[in-house]
């Protein structure tokens, strides 16, 4: 009986997702160890075209030791790429963590995992990279959802800076979308490649998405597919719970062409369009294109009449 009372007060009072904390700032001067918790590095050349941007910053870049072994299709086995996020947090003289590449192997590493973080630090990627960033952010530390080591030469010198900037503690400039519903909401920001929560969805990592804006993007999905996954959030109820819906980029979504579909635009506008929250697209991140850096766990103001999204 006392089982079931505690999950009924789960269940009556959930604690609403609170903003996180960013860690200390970055500087020129710092060392940033490379992981690659996820896919096996491919993307050798624009790989060390990032880390020279890092390095033209004056920060110093120290590679983990297997950063390019292969193991399938995982940047080597489960325990080798644990240990390399696992010696980079607690490294006295690592300041940020840059991941090399996405693809899938980050959730992995979390089974049987426990945070061990003697002082808070920076953690920088996207795509695959939402498992760790969640698990950090229910931390209470604040991640970047950004360009990873192999796509940030791909990125235009604003988007350059805005990463920098955010790091190093100055401020951001908004966004600007599309609004497709309108109204204001504010709340913690959760940017996330929405495959990959999906998959997060009835784990132990699952975030609390009451006060969360919900920042989405995704690549190489079919439009049933996204409408499959934005079904379950429904059915589950989380969009009952979630403030206002960011929307980035789709990327190489489109249907096959000799099969009946809808686009991925008329999936999301269906999808989302009711839910009675604001709703901004057409926002600069994800794959293949400008993915402007968004920290996690930070409060932002969503505005669907202006087709804005702006950290408070």
């Amino acid at each position: 009986m006392p089982f079931l009372t505690t999950q009924f007060k789960v269940t009556l009072f959930p604690v609403p997702m609170q903003p996180c904390q960013p860690p200390k700032p970055l500087q020129p001067g710092d060392r940033l160890n490379v992981i690659t918790p996820s896919g096996a590095l491919r993307e050798v050349d624009a790989f060390h075209r990032g880390i020279e941007i890092w390095q033209s910053r004056g920060y110093e870049v120290r590679l983990s030791p297997g950063w390019d072994d292969r193991w399938g299709y995982l940047a080597g086995p489960d325990q080798q790429r644990r240990q390399q996020l696992l010696s980079a947090l607690q490294d006295p003289e690592c300041r940020g963590i840059l991941c090399a590449r996405g693809g899938w192997g980050g959730a992995r590493l979390l089974e049987d995992w426990a945070w061990t973080i003697p002082e808070p630090k920076w953690l920088i990627g996207f795509s695959d990279i939402t498992s760790l960033l969640i698990g950090l952010s229910k931390e209470g530390i604040s991640g970047v959802h950004g360009p990873l080591l192999t796509t940030l030469a791909t990125e235009p010198d604003w988007s350059v800076q805005r990463l920098f900037d955010w790091v190093e503690h100055h401020k951001l400039a908004p966004l600007q979308g599309q609004g497709w519903v309108p109204g204001t909401a504010t709340g913690v920001l959760l940017p996330v490649n929405l495959t990959v929560a999906t998959h997060l969805l009835g784990t132990p990592l699952q975030p609390d998405f009451h006060n969360v804006i919900l920042a989405i993007e995704d690549v190489t999905e079919a439009p049933y597919r996204i409408d499959r996954m934005l079904t379950q959030w429904r059915l589950a109820g989380l969009f009952q719970q979630i403030r206002g819906i960011a929307i980035g980029r789709f990327s190489q979504c489109e249907p096959p062409p000799s099969i009946p579909s809808f686009s991925v635009t008329e999936v999301l506008r269906d999808r989302l369009s009711d839910l009675g929250i604001p709703v901004v697209a057409d926002l600069s991140f994800g794959h293949d294109g400008v993915n402007a850096a968004l920290p996690v766990g930070i409060p932002v103001q969503l505005d669907g009449d202006s087709g804005i999204l702006e950290i408070c």
